[in-house]
């Protein structure tokens, strides 16, 4: 969908997903066949029935066509015809090769729209059925309306001639909401002369200001699978910044009857679950649980929205991915929950980032609210909650008439206790508030955001736990030179408040490291408060020509702290990165497209010690045969540099320079059996740190409604210099940091089945096991952690004691049946499944036979779901 710009490996399969596809050269054929008999197309427009290049005029229906797929209703015969279609992927500005002819029509209550795609062999159509916003490589054609005429968000709606329905909300103009879902009907069908897709969409699901005439934005993409051609009205550029405000625009809409926008989803579940017995009972119980819960979505005005949820369940949300994380930081997992990633653009505020403006973390992490208790490790047992109850959430969102967006969120979590009734999670409500106004018509705009947690601690919790915590900040974003240029730069700050004893443990945990016996930063164990600010400020280069940049400068004071609403791994850090793009978006005759990448990136402390430096290469290129190659390469750590948290708060720690190298091949995802293979090395400390891993996949499609693909992934590695254990009192002059040698095997796969009987009905299967086996030796601690020889830094400790080792194995599986058995009314069926241990059994080697069969002897967790809601719009 837009141009991808890629920093690193892990983008890869985002690259992919944004760019589309060119076909190998087959027979010209430009005039479609003529249908059938009794078959009906409208007939074409003549003069003024023609829209042009860039806009279009909607007409009201004199009466409401028939959504069949059709498109023989004799209401269409009044609509104006939209067919300038241009090709935009692979070459920007070609005529298509198939005719493309659309039209709009509307009444109070809905938009109409009917496509016409002329193929001259409906029989090499590629129609694939799937679930509801899954993507796969079938044919599509998407409706992009952006309805506040903003130029920077929009509705999509699209169809697959199989019927598969996908919607999608567009936000800071070329970043999709996936979860949005709206209600409304489309109808596909392959016929003689090519495909037909029909949409009727209610105006209650669109967002506009109140007027007595509306020109929405309007874009038309279709793409043709089977030859890889992308096409757009208007034409979409690809080498340009932005996606929605490139779209055109179609008027006509007048006398909007304001639509009735409630729609209230109540629920039932019923669950059964694996529960270990407590109070020193033996064995499992499976207790089965009943709730009750309503999702509602009122529409305050035509272009503000409240979106309430009561006693959510999300237990057909599949798992998170299995991970072992020995690293200094939290892991980050994304956002899967349907009511907080609806709507969720509207709440980002980028305190960081991953490579290019990728992977945004900031003020507001929604995987707070409904946490795993946080003393559950302290006071809790294996008959604790596993996660916290959400009572209750809120949120109002919308599009102010003056072009200022809102977003309010409050959520409500209840009190969770362990044994002997502790509270290991106390009830506490969670507050957001965002505000975005528009400048020079979506060019830019001005935001600020504000966080606030209020925990209602008791004498317990308050030793461990932040009484309150609230976070701001305001942000600034231009665009300008044909809006391929963009400035960025915001500033926030946080407080956080508790007892001495919580605030002390604030000022040790990982984030921020007061007690560290080489920095200038003293840990205050009288303190009750905690205050830190963060900056940051970003020039880009997303469009025009072929080259793309951006240099990034951002801070964080030592005492920043956002963790109880948002995600900030470290504090005290302050770094510089640059990154320069070549994107060849033309085909030639080596390939169809590449994109090459250049990354170089420092790191200090905000008193100015240098914490890591890094250069990185990576190219990705699209051959004519639709295979992709890709190759990278990373050299980080040269000079003098420090990993000031290594050793856990204790000194800083020289790190050694380290080189990492990977390779990958994919082939033509259009196929039916299709596969990819990685594989990549590294080594550090001298040498005496390598590695090395292999991942290859396959995915296969049989027919139209299965398909299936099993991915593995093989690491095998040495760290001489792996964190083990902290010994005496921190920061003292006695305490040991002590390392050892890890030799770490690691061995995971994962499975997707997936059944599709129709575009309402399918079946979903998801699991993974993932097994990590290691063995540690040369037990060391720090003896001299800034020395210029890896071998300098330590010295033995132990006395010749074997560490021991470490036996990670789990394994996930999720079972999803969907039946949408009426438009916005769902039943879930689910089979949750689990089993997991860890152990410091010492391993040499991993044994997979033995380790598979342990990881089956453990006892599994299982959860039955049924989940049924009803859509009703009253």
């Amino acid at each position: 969908m837009h141009s991808p710009r890629l920093s690193g490996w892990r983008l890869a399969a985002l690259l992919l997903a944004a760019a589309g596809t060119q076909a190998r050269a087959q027979a010209n054929a430009q005039t479609p066949v003529r249908p059938a008999a009794g078959e009906v197309v409208p007939a074409p427009a003549r003069g003024a029935d023609r829209a042009s290049a860039r806009v279009a005029e909607a007409r009201r229906a004199a009466s409401a066509p028939a959504i069949d797929g059709r498109d023989a209703d004799p209401a269409w015969r009044d609509a104006q015809v939209i067919d300038e279609f241009l090709e935009y992927d692979p070459t920007p500005g070609a005529v298509p090769r198939f005719k493309t002819e659309v039209r709009v029509l509307f009444d109070d209550k809905y938009l109409y729209v009917a496509a016409r795609m002329f193929d001259p062999a409906p029989d090499s159509i590629i129609s694939l059925l799937s679930r509801r916003d899954v993507r796969t490589q079938s044919e599509q054609l998407k409706l992009v309306i952006d309805s506040y005429h903003d130029r920077r968000t929009a509705y999509q709606f699209i169809l697959n001639p199989a019927g598969v329905k996908r919607d999608f909300y567009v936000y800071n103009d070329n970043v999709e909401d996936v979860t949005w879902d709206a209600v409304w009907d489309g109808a596909a069908r392959v016929d003689s002369a090519g495909w037909v897709a029909e949409f009727r969409i209610p105006l209650s699901q669109l967002r506009f200001p109140k007027r007595d005439a509306h020109t929405f934005g309007f874009m038309v993409v279709r793409d043709v699978a089977r030859t890889a051609q992308r096409i757009s009205w208007p034409l979409y550029r690809r080498d340009r910044q932005g996606y929605v405000s490139q779209a055109g625009e179609i008027g006509g809409f007048a006398g909007f009857a304001t639509p009735r926008r409630l729609e209230v989803s109540p629920y039932v579940v019923t669950k059964n679950v694996t529960q270990a017995r407590t109070g020193g009972a033996a064995g499992y119980a499976h207790p089965q649980e009943q709730a009750l819960g309503a999702d509602v979505k009122y529409g305050l005005t035509s272009n503000l929205t409240v979106d309430a949820t009561i006693n959510p369940d999300f237990g057909q949300v599949e798992a998170d991915p299995a991970v072992l994380n020995l690293g200094a930081f939290e892991q980050f997992f994304e956002e899967r929950r349907p009511f907080f990633l609806e709507g969720a653009g509207i709440f980002t505020f980028r305190n960081s980032c991953n490579d290019i403006d990728t992977g945004c973390r900031g003020l507001f992490y929604s995987r707070r609210v409904g946490r795993s208790p946080q003393l559950g490790g302290s006071f809790g047992d294996a008959g604790s909650p596993v996660n916290t109850t959400i009572l209750g959430a809120a949120k109002l969102t919308g599009r102010l008439p003056g072009g200022a967006s809102i977003g309010v969120l409050d959520a409500v979590t209840q009190r969770e206790v362990g044994t002997q009734g502790r509270t290991i999670e106390p009830g506490t409500n969670y507050f957001v508030a965002r505000a975005q106004q528009d400048l020079n018509q979506g060019q830019g705009d001005f935001g600020a955001m504000v966080t606030a947690v209020n925990r209602n601690a008791d004498s317990l919790t308050s030793s461990f736990l932040r009484r309150q915590a609230y976070t701001g900040g305001v942000d600034f974003r231009y665009r300008f030179f044909n809006r391929n240029y963009e400035l960025h730069t915001s500033l926030s700050g946080s407080r956080v408040a508790g007892t001495a004893s919580a605030i002390a443990a604030l000022q040790r945990d990982g984030v921020h490291r007061y007690q560290r016996p080489d920095d200038d930063i003293a840990l205050d164990p009288t303190r009750t408060s905690l205050v830190g600010d963060a900056q940051r400020v970003s020039f880009s280069k997303f469009g025009g020509g072929v080259t793309r940049f951006q240099s990034v400068y951002q801070r964080y004071s030592p005492g920043f702290e956002i963790n109880d609403l948002g995600f900030q791994q470290r504090a005290d850090e302050q770094l510089f990165r640059n990154w320069f793009s070549i994107n060849v978006q033309k085909p030639n005759r080596v390939m169809r497209q590449g994109f090459f990448n250049f990354n170089a990136a420092g790191g200090w402390t905000t008193a100015g010690l240098p914490t890591f430096s890094s250069s990185n290469v990576n190219w990705h290129l699209q051959f004519h045969s639709q295979w992709w190659g890709h190759v990278g390469g990373n050299f980080n750590n040269f000079g003098s540099v420090y990993d000031d948290r290594v050793a856990r708060g204790g000194p800083a720690v020289r790190r050694a320079p380290n080189w990492s190298a990977w390779a990958g091949v994919e082939s033509d995802y259009r196929k039916a059996v299709t596969g990819s293979f990685f594989a990549g090395s590294h080594g550090s400390d001298e040498g005496n740190s390598h590695g090395w891993y292999v991942n290859p996949s396959v995915q296969v499609r049989v027919a139209s409604q299965f398909s299936a693909s099993v991915g593995a992934n093989w690491d095998q590695s040495v760290t001489a210099a792996q964190w083990f254990a902290n010994y005496g009192a921190a920061g003292a002059d006695t305490t040991h940091y002590t390392f050892a040698r890890l030799d770490q095997k690691t061995l995971s796969m994962t499975t997707r089945l997936n059944y599709t009987a129709s575009p309402t009905l399918s079946f979903q299967f998801y699991g993974q096991p993932y097994i990590s086996v290691g063995d540690y030796s040369d037990w060391r601690e720090l003896a001299n952690p800034r020395a210029a020889r890896f071998a300098d830094r330590f010295r033995p400790y132990g006395e010749g004691r074997d560490p021991g080792g470490l036996d990670f194995k789990q394994l996930r599986t999720n079972s999803v049946l969907r039946w949408e058995y009426r438009p916005g009314s769902t039943l879930f069926l689910v089979w949750a499944h689990g089993r997991d241990a860890f152990t410091d059994r010492q391993n040499d080697r991993l044994d997979v036979r033995r380790e598979y069969q342990d990881l089956l002897g453990l006892h599994p967790n299982n959860t039955f779901l049924v989940k049924l809601s009803y859509w009703l719009n009253p």
